[in-house]
């Protein structure tokens, strides 16, 4: 007897990406990120050289999820009333009215975060972690959902101002972006060739925080919170793990906050795969972006050429994942 079944309708976020991809060709890894952080309530820093479609990707994602969007330049000379606003005397009136800064936005693309002093980088780092905005007297809070993507150019130093660790940590992730392959360049010359498809809202901002909620319905299995648990301590002392020559490239291991992201994301990824399970493996594929800027490496390190990425591979390789045994809940 043949089945008459339809096919289930592809997962809301799933269409949102291949509207997305409609104007984007390759950054698989990131956009797919950026929704992960969407659904996690999380932010992204990103670092890759100029030119890769940073900052189209996030106008094409706000646009897709109906959003609003903002993008700001960071340069010495910005001040913290510049990205989060200010009071302005208005002289007819004889009243302070509040002007709103550029971060009261859906997805607010921070390009070059590197480039602006501490006080403006604290301003941004305080939003993202409290949503809300204090002028004045007055408190206001920003739209939902709130995703932050600040970039770093890897090339250039000179003028920069590195963010502090304990700033980075509240990054949920560290997505690096490559150079796009030959084939996928040639895509990208031919698509520049011809007037821009302007990607179409597929959800509302509803949508998104009633997916939210959805994916905080996903089982996470103790076993599971365990490895990440596990994979982060092992960070932190790598003899633990039979890693004693690493010992002398980690000063500092990440942090709690590092275990509560690769559980909440790793729920996230296993939510936008259409699971209401986590897997041991979500952790483990999200566990670079997750780690890597978490870590602070030593002189040593830098001497010997070893990268964090090749310091977590190695907690990857040295933690054994549990076998997860799902079960009828």
């Amino acid at each position: 007897m043949t089945s008459t079944t339809s096919p289930e309708p592809a997962h809301p976020l799933e269409q949102v990406l291949f509207e997305v991809k409609r104007t984007i060709v390759g950054q698989d890894v990131l956009l797919e990120r950026m929704a992960v952080a969407l659904i996690a309530d999380g932010h992204l820093l990103v670092e890759g050289v100029p030119g890769l479609a940073k900052t189209l990707a996030v106008r094409s994602l706000a646009a897709a999820i109906a959003g609003s969007f903002q993008r700001v330049q960071f340069t010495p000379d910005l001040v913290p009333a510049d990205l989060v606003g200010t009071r302005v005397y208005h002289q007819h009136s004889g009243e302070f009215r509040t002007e709103l800064g550029p971060v009261f936005a859906n997805l607010l693309l921070a390009d070059e975060i590197n480039r602006a002093p501490a006080k403006v980088q604290s301003a941004l780092l305080e939003v993202m972690q409290e949503h809300q905005v204090t002028i004045g007297r007055e408190t206001f809070r920003v739209p939902e959902p709130f995703l932050v993507m600040a970039t770093e150019n890897p090339i250039e130093s000179e003028g920069t101002y590195p963010l502090p660790e304990a700033q980075v940590d509240r990054f949920m992730m560290k997505v690096v972006v490559d150079y796009p392959t030959q084939t996928e360049e040639q895509a990208i010359v031919e698509r520049a060739l011809r007037p821009p498809e302007p990607p179409q809202p597929m959800v509302t901002s509803e949508d998104l925080m009633a997916m939210r909620g959805r994916a905080r319905q996903v089982y996470v299995d103790p076993a599971v919170i365990d490895y990440a648990v596990r994979l982060v301590s092992v960070t932190r002392s790598p003899g633990t793990a039979g890693l004693g020559e690493l010992e002398r490239y980690v000063t500092y291991g990440a942090s709690p906050r590092a275990s509560i992201a690769l559980v909440t994301g790793a729920r996230a990824l296993a939510f936008l795969r259409g699971r209401d399970y986590v897997l041991p493996h979500d952790l483990s594929e999200l566990a670079l972006d997750v780690l890597r800027h978490r870590l602070v490496l030593s002189y040593e390190a830098l001497a010997d050429d070893v990268d964090a990425d090749t310091i977590i591979t190695r907690v990857l390789g040295a933690v054994r994942a549990p076998d997860v045994v799902l079960q009828n809940r």
